[in-house]
């Protein structure tokens, strides 16, 4: 379904009435002036909420938005669930249990559900956005990734698009991401072990897969830096203290093939599921879901990859630290823990070492993706 203008603007009266306007003022708050978004994943109704931090610096929940889809009402084992369009100015929620993408706007204070697509496949799990050009990944069946335009919030199919995983079902999807410079389109394969990738054409479509062995087992979460490295967290099947992070590159000649530069960094850590980097591109971190820790890696200009602390960041024993997000202005890290349905934020120093600062509790179970700005 879509939402037309008039009822955009009806969205944003009542985001204002249910408390959801979010001011310049708030944004610019303390924990590195983010705004955080997740999504409940609720079986009955998903919702996105909205957290920021007071006067004081305290971060609550700012308002909660229905998403008109249904969540999974359990983890999706994905990183990307929650994820804002490049320019800040559009956000995207999968629907797992209604096979749905829904958009919301942010304009000046407010923000809107402009539109609910069809995920051009069933149970997504995983979106990513490049300059207008969106790709969700859907778990479901056998498994896709299907392509959208953006305007404006608005999704439109693009022609071409929709191509299966490296295998007929049982790959098990994490993560669907396209490169910096707009040209690739890569997923993980827990199940297989390998990195699945595809061509985009200047259209937006994308080629039939392209199939690369991981470096490390369970290869789950990742990110691209801007110098358009391919950094990817690697579970090694959840092994005590055996979890990795590659690192690799791309080459002019094969554009959509990565190409390994660092193998199977050990973390030191368990079950390293997702990745974020910083924007200057200089360091990684990795969420260690059966560790409680964040671990920091360095990243040189060839896109090699040295661990410099495993616990660069706790969550505590038993939190189950899983999606992250880091503010566009690079100040802040935002960690989701699952099992103790906590957001934690840490502040990020020139050197890449982080620091607590502040938490915000209370989230529903099966919470999932994240988002800053």
């Amino acid at each position: 379904m879509s939402i037309d203008r008039r009822s955009f603007h009806r969205a944003l009266i009542a985001s204002v009435a249910l408390g959801t306007s979010v001011g310049s003022s708030l944004a610019r708050g303390a924990a590195g002036g983010s705004l955080i978004f997740t999504s409940t994943n609720s079986a009955s109704g998903n919702e996105l909420l909205i957290f920021g931090s007071d006067a004081g610096g305290t971060l609550a929940l700012r308002g909660r938005l229905m998403t008109q889809g249904l969540g999974s009402g359990a983890g999706l084992g994905s990183q990307g669930a929650v994820t804002l369009s490049g320019d800040g100015r559009t956000l995207f929620v999968v629907n797992a249990g209604s096979h749905t993408l829904s958009s919301f706007v942010i304009r000046g204070d407010a923000i809107g559900l402009v539109g609910v697509v069809d995920s051009g496949g069933l149970s997504p799990i995983s979106v990513s956005e490049h300059e207008g050009l969106v790709y969700v990944l859907n778990a479901g069946g056998s498994g896709n990734v299907a392509g959208f335009r953006n305007l404006r919030g608005m999704l439109s199919p693009v022609p071409g698009s929709v191509q299966p995983l490296s295998a007929a079902g049982g790959t098990g999807p994490a993560q669907v991401s396209i490169g910096t410079e707009g040209d690739v389109l890569v997923v993980t394969e827990k199940n297989t072990n390998r990195l699945t990738s595809y061509m985009l054409g200047p259209d937006g479509s994308a080629s039939a897969p392209i199939v690369t062995p991981s470096a490390g087992l369970t290869p789950f979460g990742f990110t691209f830096n801007r110098r358009n490295q391919l950094l990817v967290s690697e579970a090694q099947a959840g092994g005590a203290n055996a979890s990795s992070l590659s690192s690799y590159r791309f080459d002019p000649g094969a554009p959509a093939t990565p190409l390994p530069v660092s193998r199977a960094v050990p973390t030191g850590q368990t079950a390293a599921c997702w990745a974020v980097v910083t924007p200057n591109g200089r360091f990684v971190y990795t969420a260690n879901a059966g560790s409680g820790s964040v671990s920091q890696f360095n990243i040189d200009r060839l896109g090699g990859a040295v661990l410099v602390n495993g616990v660069a960041g706790s969550t505590g024993a038993n939190s189950g630290p899983v999606d992250m997000a880091i503010a566009s202005h690079g100040r802040s890290l935002q960690v989701l823990a699952g099992r103790v349905q906590t957001i934690f934020v840490f502040e990020i120093a020139s050197d890449g070492t982080l620091a607590p600062a502040g938490s915000v509790a209370g989230l529903p179970v099966g919470s999932v993706g994240l988002a800053a700005v």
